[in-house]
C-alpha cells in the first residue's frame, strides 16, 4: 500500500485517539476539585444543627431588639448603683450569669459560640490568673466579664477602703488583661451593704446584681417564693462544690435552657438592659 494510502486510513483513527485524550484530559485543578468533592460527605445532622450537639430540641429563638438605651433603675440615692435582681421588661428573655467556675469546663467556649449564648461571666482573680487564656476565648465569643472582686470576700460589713480596693482591683485587673471595664458588680454570695454601694460608685459600678434563681447540681432554686421563671429574670448558675460527681457546667446549662425554652423564653444580654 503506497504511503499516502497508509496516512490516509490511519490519520482519521490517530485524530479520534487524540480528540477522546484531550476530552479526558481535564486541567489538573479541576481533577482535584472532582476528586476532592468525591471525598466529602454530607454533615452529620448534629453538625447541620448545633443545638442538638448541646441536648436541645430546637434551637433559642431569636432575642427581640434591645432597648435603645439601658432602662431607668434607680431604686435609691441617684449618686449610688441600683441593686437589681431582675429586669423590669416586657420582653421574653431571662439572663445567665455565672460566677467563676466556668473555666473548669473548656468546651464551654465552644457552646456558647455555636449557641451564641450572650452569657456574663462574674470573675474573681483568683481565678482570672490560671484561666486567662479560657476567659480570652469566651470574651472573643461574645460574652461580657463582670467584677467579682478580687479575693472574693463577703463585702458586707467590711469598711469603706477595703471594699473599695476589692472592687476597684478587679476593675483594674480586668481592664489590664482584657481591656473592658466592668459597670456591673455582684458581691460575693450577695452580701452587701450600704459601704458596698458607696465603694462601687467610686468604682464605676452602675448595678449591683444579685439573682432570682439559682441553678446548681440539685435543681432550679428560686428567691422570695417563686416557683417559675418570668421575663426579665436574672439567673445565676452555680457549681456544686460539695458534689464532684454532679451534672457538669455544660449539662447545668442545657437544663436551663429547656426550662426556658418551655416557658416561651429565650437568653438575653444582660449589658443591653441594665
Amino acid at each position: 500500500m503506497r504511503p499516502r494510502r497508509i496516512l490516509a486510513v490511519l490519520l482519521p483513527a490517530v485524530l479520534a485517539l487524540l480528540a477522546a485524550g484531550c476530552a479526558q484530559s481535564v486541567d489538573p485543578i479541576e481533577r482535584l476539585g472532582r476528586k476532592a468533592a468525591q471525598r466529602v460527605r454530607p454533615a452529620s445532622p448534629a453538625a447541620q444543627r448545633p443545638y442538638r450537639r448541646w441536648g436541645l430540641d430546637a434551637p433559642l429563638p431569636a432575642p427581640p431588639r434591645p432597648p435603645a438605651r439601658p432602662l431607668n433603675l434607680a431604686t435609691g440615692p441617684p449618686e449610688l448603683p441600683a441593686v437589681v435582681d431582675h429586669v423590669d421588661t416586657t420582653d421574653r428573655v431571662v439572663f445567665l450569669t455565672y460566677d467563676d467556675e466556668a473555666e473548669r469546663d473548656p468546651e464551654f467556649v465552644d457552646m456558647v459560640r455555636e449557641l451564641r449564648l450572650p452569657v456574663s461571666m462574674f470573675l474573681t482573680d483568683s481565678v482570672l490568673g490560671p484561666g486567662y487564656g479560657h476567659f480570652a476565648r469566651l470574651l472573643s465569643v461574645g460574652a461580657d466579664l463582670q467584677n467579682h472582686t478580687l479575693d472574693h470576700p463577703a463585702l458586707r460589713g467590711l469598711p469603706y477602703a477595703g471594699q473599695r480596693a476589692e472592687i476597684c482591683g478587679q476593675r483594674d485587673k480586668l481592664h489590664a488583661r482584657f481591656g473592658v471595664r466592668p459597670r456591673l458588680l455582684r458581691p460575693p454570695y450577695g452580701a452587701y451593704d450600704t459601704t458596698t454601694l458607696r465603694a462601687a460608685a467610686h468604682c464605676g459600678v452602675s448595678a449591683v446584681v444579685l439573682w432570682r434563681a439559682a441553678l446548681t447540681g440539685t435543681g432550679l432554686r428560686f428567691a422570695h417564693g417563686r416557683a417559675a421563671l418570668r421575663p426579665g429574670d436574672i439567673l445565676v448558675v452555680t457549681s456544686d462544690d460539695d458534689d464532684l460527681n454532679g451534672p457538669g457546667l455544660r449539662e447545668r446549662t442545657t437544663r436551663l435552657l429547656r426550662a426556658i425554652e418551655r416557658e416561651g423564653l429565650t437568653v438575653g444580654r444582660l449589658q443591653d438592659y441594665l
